[in-house]
């Protein structure tokens, strides 16, 4: 997130096939507070798209922090399994790029139990991300309703604050060398709703044991800074994709945004669509279906050159190009006085042309401009969304939310089947 006056920046993740990866440029949106514990069974989460029963309302706008850019945010209700004590989190982060439900710990007001690992010691979960941000935090099960889609039992992580009463610190091999983004102001949104390719969050190298990454955690009492133990936790138990466990509507999403003009605009409003093909307001009609072949990677040419780690991520709040060198786009980095907010600033407007194309040899140009994100904001410090922002992202491209404007993109999950096949795969 950055933007007018050197608001913060923060790096999104990516989920990669059974990894949590890291990504470009992010900010948050959408101020309604953390939301209030009821005693409605958990429904009350409105639903988006018309009024359909399988959508909710993404909100872009100035986000909890008040300092959000490009962030797409949703209301997300959470519940005790099988209660009805449930609470509803506003300003949640939809995030094509990871997999699972995260909420900060400040933020949820229900007495969650802990989920415990193979050791009966209660499991911790490391998310770490190349920007140089992490979290840390615990494991629960919650129900989670979206629209009128629910998920039972759904293991998700609760995002603590460093030194947070009740639960370890930050292992060393967590936090070394980044920066603990846990809190509102740092994040930006009060959590993250990752509707991503996969249905779990690490999947087969958290199985591996060893485990392959630094994910899982066993936080009993034996999980001090410097030697805490990673542990294997079983796929069922890992956090989950909710939409995956969705009982109808259950093999992807669709995100639908407004076009943005080249000016941007104050906020937007649009739909997150639950299914596939599954309703007749997620057919997947003339888009092309671009597959990933069990990663999150498409192949993105541009000067004839490809770069096979590209990624579409509504996490990002960017255009992820690349760098300056291959673009000739001026870092807004490099200007005198330096601006170290990490975005493209160039002299005018500029037109760009890259070729996608999936693992199933579909392929098709995607035409985009970037503008100077300094003029942008300075001229219309009031704005939120914006169509033409880009930020170096080397040796890839990330398509992040501007992407999605005027767009509808559809995400389909691995191992689900679809009217165009079996995920995961973008479509557009």
């Amino acid at each position: 997130m950055s933007a007018r006056a050197k608001l913060p920046r923060w790096f999104v993740h990516l989920g990669c096939a059974f990894a949590i990866l890291a990504g470009t440029l992010l900010l948050p949106a959408c101020s309604r507070g953390a939301g209030s514990t009821t005693s409605t069974g958990g429904g009350g989460n409105g639903g988006g798209g018309g009024g359909s029963t399988n959508s909710v309302s993404i909100s872009v706008n100035a986000g909890p922090a008040n300092t959000s850019l490009n962030q797409p945010l949703v209301s997300v209700t959470i519940c005790v399994p099988g209660t009805s004590n449930c609470q509803t989190i506003d300003d949640v982060l939809v995030d094509t790029g990871s997999d699972g439900l995260r909420v900060l710990q400040t933020q949820v007001t229900l007495p969650l139990t802990l989920a415990t690992d193979s050791n009966g010691n209660p499991l911790g979960e490391c998310a770490s991300f190349a920007g140089g941000t992490f979290l840390w935090g615990s494991v629960s099960a919650v129900d989670i309703t979206l629209g009128n889609e629910k998920a039972s039992a759904v293991p998700i992580q609760v995002i603590r604050t460093t030194g947070s009463v009740g639960f370890p610190l930050v292992p060393n091999s967590c936090s070394q060398g980044f920066v603990d983004a846990g809190n509102v102001s740092t994040l930006g949104a009060n959590g993250i709703l990752g509707v991503g390719l996969f249905q779990q969050d690490c999947g087969a190298n958290c199985v591996a044991n060893p485990p392959t990454m630094n994910v899982y955690y066993d936080a009993g009492a034996a999980c001090v800074q410097a030697n805490c133990s990673l542990i294997s936790v079983p796929l069922v138990n890992q956090v989950q994709n909710p939409v995956a466990l969705f009982t109808k509507d259950n093999n992807g999403v669709l995100i639908s945004l407004p076009a943005v003009g080249s000016s941007g605009v104050a906020s937007v409003t649009g739909s997150l669509i639950f299914g596939v093909g599954t309703e007749s307001n997620n057919a997947l009609g003339t888009a092309k279906v671009y597959t990933t072949a069990g990663s999150v990677f498409i192949t993105a040419t541009y000067n004839g050159t490809a770069y096979p780690g590209s990624i579409i991520d509504s996490g990002s709040n960017t255009i992820g190009f690349l760098d300056a060198a291959t673009t000739g786009l001026t870092d807004c980095g490099t200007l005198n006085p330096p601006d170290p907010l990490g975005f493209y600033c160039p002299a005018s407007s500029t037109n760009f042309t890259v070729t996608n194309t999936g693992n199933n040899g579909t392929s098709a140009p995607v035409m985009f401009s970037i503008f100077s994100a300094e003029t942008l904001f300075n001229s219309n410090p009031s704005f939120r969304a914006f169509s033409n922002l880009g930020s170096p992202f080397a040796g890839a491209v990330d398509f992040g939310l501007p992407f999605f404007y005027g767009k509808s993109v559809f995400i389909a999950i691995s191992g689900q089947n679809t009217p165009g096949g079996m995920g995961p795969y973008y479509a557009y």
